[in-house]
């Protein structure tokens, strides 16, 4: 049987919509081997409603930890997606070696004071080229920060299906030098396809050039209610065969470590 696992949950500690032991049961019944819980993390702004209270990290690993305890067939691991700023580094890693996770996700929600995935206003009357390149570049720093074993939905600025003009390969090809210099692992996010885009992120034409560049790969649903744990895994994992992978990474105490996937056993 495949070993199935998604690290990209939300639960109520955040913005998702049910408890954790809620995600729990569900995962089990879909056959999971593992699953991460995920809290959005901003360190730099609090009037985010999407984000943990600060206060709450406490509780969260603490409730997370004493699931770990409790379970015997499933294996439960906790995280954080963690907004990047670029030339906030050291403060981001004060926050990330302090706390007890399994895995450390960025993400670029914002391009300055602007998120780039709230509304599609952010982008009127804006090149959107100027746009797409500059967050790639922000994303190229967070990689080389050496601050997270994953990045998230790597290329969110096409949330809303706005198309680069031209060819943005050399772009992705760069994003997948540095991945693999810096060992940061691929993150396939399937809730691409419930957004205005209806795609995967990242843009699947380009999965050939992570895999030859041997970057570590992982999927995940960016859940935040339970039914979408697994959603669309069999289509990204069809991708991935495609592509040529053979592996794919879980994550344990902030190391990362490469399981054999036979995708051709997928049943979920």
């Amino acid at each position: 049987m495949l070993y199935i696992t998604d690290y990209h949950i939300y639960t109520n500690y955040s913005d998702g919509t049910a408890e954790p032991e809620e995600y729990i049961s569900t995962a089990i019944k879909k056959g999971f081997k593992e699953i991460g819980f995920s809290e959005h993390l901003n360190l730099f702004r609090t009037d985010l409603t999407w984000c943990i209270d600060m206060q709450k990290v406490p509780d969260y690993i603490s409730h997370i930890s004493s699931l770990k305890n409790q379970l015997d067939n499933i294996k439960i691991k906790t995280g954080f997606e963690i907004d990047y700023y670029p030339g906030k580094e050291k403060e981001i890693n004060d926050i990330i070696s302090s706390l007890n996770i399994d895995y450390a996700i960025g993400s670029i929600h914002f391009i300055g004071e602007n998120t780039v995935d709230s509304s599609e206003d952010f982008y009127n009357g804006k090149s959107f080229n100027d746009i797409f390149v500059h967050y790639f570049e922000i994303v190229f720093e967070a990689i080389k920060s050496g601050l997270f074993d994953f990045i998230a939905h790597c290329d969110l600025i096409r949330i809303f299906g706005l198309k680069y003009q031209g060819n943005p390969e050399p772009l992705y090809r760069h994003l997948a030098h540095l991945m693999a210099k810096h060992e940061v692992a691929l993150e396939i996010n399937t809730n691409g396809k419930n957004k205005p885009l209806g795609e995967f992120y990242p843009d699947v034409r380009f999965l050939h050039l992570f895999k030859k560049e041997n970057v570590p790969v992982c999927v995940n649903s960016d859940a935040h209610n339970p039914g979408r744990i697994g959603e669309y895994f069999s289509e990204a994992y069809q991708l991935l065969k495609d592509a040529g992978y053979t592996e794919m990474c879980t994550f344990n105490r902030r190391e990362r470590y490469m399981i054999p996937a036979d995708f051709s056993l997928l049943s979920t």
